[in-house]
């Protein structure tokens, strides 16, 4: 796979001379890794040349950070949908980790606090945890948080900054997906129910955080940057209950989320209702081989390098023009098809 770095990254790490260059971070989620390298895929720069270690090629692209997503125990999750891409457990990201901070590189850990995928419509509560109730569900999360960092830190991969939980606009720890009867404990805009919940298991997954990695930022990522009264009322709720963090992370993929402009007043919203937070962009893609249903009608880019670059170097654009902004980082960033039998939507 020739990697075609998007040069417009490199733009917010500091090519523009903004006067918070130095405080933005730039990157991709690089959590596949080593499968693709175990299956023997190969990673070729635009010339065509092998690269032997993807790690410190991203970095010498201007890449300053990368983000790895952590399940409790992904072997155990016996849905019809288990997927071999949700394999990311502590064992399995700690050399991972290590390779990143010995580039010198930010750590971003993405806690999903699930076996599998965590996102607004599946958020299934570990199978080790089934059956708990909301007490004991706060005592898990406080120590597993806490165990696992305290494992890093000892591996010498503390992280710099984490995600208590993955797109958690609709709240975490649902529930378990075999039991249909089960009650969903989800958060929805117009309901008390279940916001008080959500909460308590955030501030006890934030209070292992705080203990074991005091220096790290703490983001609470959500994905409604299409709707922004369900974005903003989480984070309106967030601060209603004290919930304590540092920077709201984004998802962004224009396919789902609308254009340019709405992901732009998206962010204005933020910074006006919530002006002591950064903002980063966690997750963003766009792609350049693979039309999806309606996206010729639906989106201002083509499906092609020169359109993935463009959309790139708008959104990078859009982002520099506020101080909010803290990072931005691109999705699967380490996909590669060939030789492999991995796949990618």
């Amino acid at each position: 796979m020739k990697i075609r770095i998007l040069t417009a990254l490199l733009l917010l790490a500091g090519c523009l001379g903004s006067p918070r260059a130095e405080y933005r971070y730039v990157g991709g989620d690089i959590s596949l890794l080593p499968e693709y390298e175990n299956a023997g895929a190969k990673y070729r720069d635009e010339s065509g040349k092998v690269i032997a270690d993807l790690i410190p090629f991203l970095h010498s692209e201007g890449m300053n950070a990368m983000r790895i997503r952590l399940f409790n125990n992904p072997e155990s999750y016996k849905g019809s949908d288990a997927d071999p891409n949700a394999c990311q457990d502590l064992d399995y990201i700690i050399p991972l980790c290590k390779r990143i901070k010995n580039e010198g590189l930010a750590l971003i850990l993405d806690f999903h606090y699930s076996d599998t995928w965590a996102d607004p419509g599946k958020q299934w509560t570990p199978a080790a945890w089934k059956g708990m109730t909301d007490g004991e569900l706060n005592r898990a999360i406080y120590d597993f948080t806490a165990e696992t960092l305290r494992t890093l830190g000892e591996a010498g991969v503390t992280p710099d900054f984490i995600q208590p939980g993955n797109e958690i606009s609709f709240g975490m720890m649902w529930g378990s997906p075999d039991d249909p009867e089960s009650e969903l404990k989800k958060t929805f805009l117009g309901s008390d129910a279940n916001w008080e919940r959500l909460g308590n298991l955030l501030k006890n997954a934030i209070r292992g955080c705080r203990e074991v990695c005091p220096d790290a930022g703490i983001i609470l990522h959500t994905e409604r940057t299409g709707d922004i009264p369900v974005q903003d009322n989480f984070y309106s709720r967030m601060k209603s209950m004290g919930v304590d963090y540092d920077i709201i992370g984004l998802s962004y993929y224009p396919y789902y989320h609308g254009n340019m402009a709405q992901l732009e007043k998206a962010v204005v919203s933020l910074e006006k209702n919530f002006a002591d937070k950064k903002i980063m962009i966690v997750e963003t893609g766009y792609t350049y081989k693979w039309d999806m249903p309606g996206m010729t009608e639906k989106l201002d880019y083509p499906s092609s390098l020169a359109g993935q670059n463009q959309f790139t170097r708008d959104l990078v654009d859009m982002l520099l023009k506020h101080e909010s902004d803290d990072g931005l980082f691109w999705r699967w960033q380490e996909y590669n098809p060939y030789g492999t039998n991995l796949s990618n939507w």
